[in-house]
Parts: structure tokens; C-alpha cells; sequence
């Protein structure tokens, strides 16, 4: 059978078929795509209907799949999101994998595993699942959040000790104690070779390169991939896999200004690829494999889950975070990772562990994946209904940032555009003026102008802490949030002025009744107004009261319509 008739035989149009109506049942009931594409295989496999086998070109395709699958993980690794935090998250990378490695060697050994088996459990069951907890705090527009930052400084440099994983099973030498030794610190030489090639090229190269062509959209797309298969190939030559080479490329290229139009134009094809993988590896099970231990898998994953959570939530609030971060962040990081499959299915083509072992760790996957999307998807949601069990672990030590000797100063909640000129009126009246945003391609702008930056989600206690919003003269606040806006209010002081921001009557009506001084109706006046009010305020507040009294008397009539 030719490659061409490969693709249109009706076994890869079952598997597209299949794929396409389980990842929308998917998207209805919340849950990532790629547990649809594992399904998928499970389903139309030996599993349930056996109506596909595993073909050579399917083969080579869904190896394709993982490389792509890594390549565009480098891709959205931007090593500057985490600079800030970088101490802390390395404390808590380091120590949450040696923690998370024990209790998923613990796990598996108390139910009766051998070693071997045991051992290849727990390097699977180490990972956080990159893509499905990107994916989904990319989704709550959370992935600038300090608890997320947290969580993808971890993911980070799990993903580094991921791919020394993938190096050491590909390498075929798990069984001697000293030629494991030998070949992890080849490895370790060889990636760090790799590594150097692609972050000196982020920075020397492909800046240059990639200005040249990227208004040729096709141009743009070519040299993307063509970058990826130089170091697959460059991997491959030193002896390493193919999803080393792909993910250290797409580290270079996360690096530089274009990452964000390079990932969207790679991940249509990325998905693609993506289906074929994990559907190969539902179609490399059968029913025997999957349901063997599956009490073993609901019991272990039960114990993981909270494991993780327990282990995440200390050594995040041993680095002295507020609980809401610990908590959160925690939360969002107690799935078994995707790549536990990936691991495994190595695991298996080397001999380390048979088929019923990498249907223990599919079962674990799909358990763990599929509660662990509700907890991240209600993370806010459960924290607001047990904070009151986390106030022993207040302390006023606890805050991310600290600014000293603030009194009688302005704070600006939110930057962008439209507030510059509201800002800029702001800056020249008071001594000391800081601006809390939670969007990090502001930071380098604020620091230029000489502003007091914070940096994080108001909505966490530290950060508002840290602002000293009690003794603040003014308050202004840009984000139209009710919750944000509410918890300004409760936190600010007897004599501070507060400017908020609304999205509809009813809001700013409530906002003046919680005691909001002036409420801007989002929409309807611009930053230049603003800028204006402001400034009549700062020379006389009760012109301003006489100037929008009627506007504030409109607001009431129509949020009571």
C-alpha cells in the first residue's frame, strides 16, 4: 500500500471521523481534546470495536505527532514570564519532583508491582500535564496569575526532566546501576550541547532571520518547521530522540518576539499529528491490558491526586505565598501527565514493562485528566468555599512584594492604552505612585517611566497588601471586575478617594452604595475624561461632585429600569 492510499484507506478516515465527534462530546462536557483522541482509540481499537489496527504509516505519523506535540511545548516556554520568580519556582521544581517521584514509587509498590515495574510507574507519574493546564488557565485568562506562573515555572523544568526521561528509555540502558549512571551524564552533555545551539540562536539568529520573512506567511510557516527537523536531526546525529531535538528547538524559538504568531501558525498542523499519536495509543491497547488493574488505577489515582496537592501546597507556602496562591496553584497541578503515556509506551517497546502496565497508566491518565480539568476549570470557585479553613495559614510575613514607606499615595489598579494619560495627570501630583497590573509586557514600559510596578492579580491578598491601599489618597481602578472592585473597597482607607470602573448601571449604582467616590462607566469615557476628572478633583474635589452629580443621579435611574 503507497503512502497516498494509506491516507485515504478507511481506517485513517475512521480514526479523523472518530476523533472529530469525541473531541466535540469533549468540548461539551469540558473536558481537553486529548483525552477524546485517547478514546478514540480505545474505542475503534482492540479495546471495544476493533475496527482499526496500527499500520506503519500511522506508525511514523504519530511519532511525528509527539515531536510536533514537544516542539510547540518549547515553543510556549517563554523563559522571561518566570525571571521574577525564579528562586522560589526552582526551590519548588526541585522538590516537588524528588517528593512526587517517591510517593508515585510508594504508590505502585504497596499494591504489589515488581521493581521494574514500579520504577517505570513512577518516572511516568512525575508529570504535570503541560498542555491541558496551559490550555485550560489560557482559557480563564488566568496563565498571568502568580499561582500560574508558578505552576508553568514547574511544568518548566519538568518538561526538562521530561526529556532526560525520554533520553534515558530511548537509550535502552534502565538495568545496570553504572551504565544508567554513564548514560544520564551523556545525556545530561548532549542536551546541555543542544540547549546552548538553541538559546544562543534565539538570541543571535533568529530574531534576524525570522524580521526578514514574517510578513511571508508561508515563509514564516516553512522556516518553523525547517528549524524543527535541523535539530531533530542534529538530536538524532548525537544519538538522542527525535522529542529532544523537537523540544529544544521550539525552546529557541519561544525565546524570540515571533513565538506567539510562529505557535498559532505550527498548531493547527501540531493537532493534526496530535490525534494520530494519542489515538495509537488507545489502538496499542486491547481490553485485557486496560481493565487489569483498573481497581489498582482508581485507588492509585485517588492517592496521587491528593499526594499532589498536599506536596504542591507545602513547598509553595513553605516559600512564604499567601494560602489563596498555595491553594490555587496547588489545585491546579494533580493530574498524571499525558506523557505518562508517552513514557510508558517507550517503557513498553524496550521491554522495561508489558501491556497491562501502560493500561494501568492510561487508566490513571484518563481518571486524573479528566477530574482534574473540573478542579481547574472551579479553582476560584472551591477556594472561596474553604477559606476559612486556610486562615491558619495566614501570616503577615506572606507577601509576594513589599514596597516601603508608602502614605499618602496613588495606586492605579490595571495599565494600559487608555489609562496612560489618566496615569501621567496622576504622577505629576503625587510623590509616589504605584500601579498593580498582572499583564508582564508592561513591566519593561512601567520600569522606563519610573513607576512603582507590582506585579500579580489583585485579587490576591499579597498584592494588596503590598500596595497599602489603607493609607493610599487615591485609588483608581481600571478593571471593571465586581470582584476586584468589591475587594478594593473593603481594603481601602477612611480618607482615600476611590475612581472605579463599571460595565453596566446596575454595577456602578452598587459601587457608589459600597462606597466608591466617582464610577466610570466602561465605554463611555475615555482616558482623556478621565484624565480630566482627575485633574479637577486634585484642584477642587467639590467642583467634580457638583460637575458629575447628574451623572450620578442618571446611573441610579437607569440601574432601577
Amino acid at each position: 500500500m503507497t503512502p497516498e492510499s494509506a491516507i485515504l484507506s478507511p481506517s485513517f478516515a475512521i480514526i479523523i471521523v472518530s476523533a472529530t465527534v469525541l473531541a466535540f462530546i469533549a468540548k461539551k462536557t469540558k473536558q481537553p481534546p486529548l483525552i477524546a483522541y485517547l478514546f478514540t482509540g480505545i474505542i475503534i481499537g482492540p479495546v471495544f470495536l476493533n475496527l482499526v489496527s496500527e499500520t506503519e504509516l500511522i506508525a511514523i505519523l504519530s511519532e511525528l505527532g509527539l515531536g510536533f506535540l514537544l516542539f510547540l511545548i518549547g515553543i510556549e516556554m517563554k523563559l522571561d514570564d518566570i525571571r521574577e520568580i525564579l528562586k522560589p519556582v526552582g526551590r519548588i521544581a526541585i522538590l516537588q519532583t524528588v517528593l512526587q517521584t517517591a510517593l508515585a514509587f510508594v504508590i505502585p509498590y504497596a499494591l504489589g508491582f515488581t521493581f521494574m515495574e514500579t520504577l517505570v510507574i513512577a518516572l511516568c507519574t512525575v508529570f504535570g500535564a503541560t498542555p491541558v493546564i496551559v490550555k485550560l488557565l489560557s482559557e480563564k485568562d488566568e496563565l498571568s496569575t502568580l499561582p500560574s506562573k508558578i505552576d508553568v515555572g514547574v511544568l518548566i523544568l519538568q518538561d526538562i526532566y521530561l526529556i532526560i526521561i525520554l533520553a534515558l528509555f530511548s537509550s535502552g540502558n534502565l538495568t545496570n546501576p553504572g551504565q544508567i549512571g554513564f548514560t544520564l551524564a551523556k545525556v545530561l552533555v548532549m542536551i546541555g550541547v543542544i540547549t546552548t545551539v538553541s538559546l544562543a540562536s534565539s538570541k543571535y539568529i533568529l530574531p534576524k532571520v525570522f524580521k526578514r520573512i514574517a510578513d511571508n506567511e508561508h515563509a514564516f510557516f516553512l522556516y518553523g518547521i525547517s528549524w524543527a527537523f535541523i535539530f531533530i536531526t542534529f538530536s538524532q546525529s548525537l544519538g538522542l530522540s527525535v522529542e529532544v531535538g523537537a523540544f529544544l528547538a521550539g525552546l529557541g524559538l519561544g525565546q524570540i518576539p515571533y513565538n506567539t504568531e510562529l505557535k498559532e501558525r505550527i498548531r493547527p498542523l501540531t493537532d493534526f499529528f496530535m490525534i494520530i499519536f494519542f489515538s495509537t495509543i488507545g489502538l496499542s491497547l486491547n481490553a485485557q491490558n486496560l481493565l487489569v488493574y483498573w481497581q489498582e488505577a482508581l485507588l492509585a489515582s485517588g492517592v496521587l491526586m491528593v499526594g499532589n496537592f498536599l506536596i504542591m501546597f507545602y513547598l509553595i507556602d513553605r516559600e512564604k505565598f499567601t494560602p489563596e496562591t498555595s491553594f490555587i496553584g496547588s489545585l491546579n497541578m494533580t493530574q498524571v501527565s499525558e506523557f505518562s503515556l508517552v513514557v510508558g509506551g517507550i517503557a513498553v517497546t524496550q521491554g522495561y514493562i508489558k501491556g497491562d502496565i501502560l493500561g494501568y497508566l492510561s487508566m490513571m491518565a484518563l481518571v486524573t485528566m479528566s477530574l482534574s480539568t473540573y478542579l481547574i476549570n472551579y479553582n476560584q470557585e472551591i477556594y472561596r468555599k474553604i477559606e476559612h479553613l486556610l486562615e491558619r495559614f495566614e501570616d503577615e510575613d506572606k507577601q509576594d512584594v513589599e514596597i516601603e514607606s508608602l502614605e499618602d499615595h496613588a495606586v492605579v489598579i490595571g495599565y494600559d492604552e487608555t489609562v496612560r494619560p489618566v496615569v501621567e495627570v496622576i504622577n505629576d501630583r503625587f510623590d509616589q505612585l504605584v500601579v498593580i497590573d498582572n499583564d508582564s509586557s508592561q513591566t519593561e514600559e512601567l520600569s522606563r517611566k519610573g513607576f512603582e510596578y507590582i506585579y500579580g492579580d489583585f485579587r490576591h491578598g499579597e498584592i494588596r497588601k503590598a500596595s497599602k491601599l489603607d493609607k493610599a489618597k487615591l485609588v483608581l481602578c481600571i478593571v471593571p471586575d465586581m470582584n476586584v472592585n468589591k475587594r478594593m473597597l473593603s481594603d481601602i482607607g477612611p480618607e482615600t478617594t476611590v475612581f472605579a470602573k463599571a460595565t453596566n448601571f446596575e454595577d456602578a449604582a452598587e459601587l457608589y452604595d459600597l462606597g466608591a467616590d466617582y464610577v466610570i462607566l466602561e465605554n463611555t469615557i475615555s482616558g482623556e475624561k478621565t484624565a480630566e476628572y482627575i485633574k479637577i478633583f486634585l484642584e477642587d474635589k467639590e467642583v467634580l461632585d457638583e460637575e458629575i452629580k447628574d451623572e450620578k443621579e442618571r446611573i441610579y435611574w437607569r440601574s432601577r429600569e
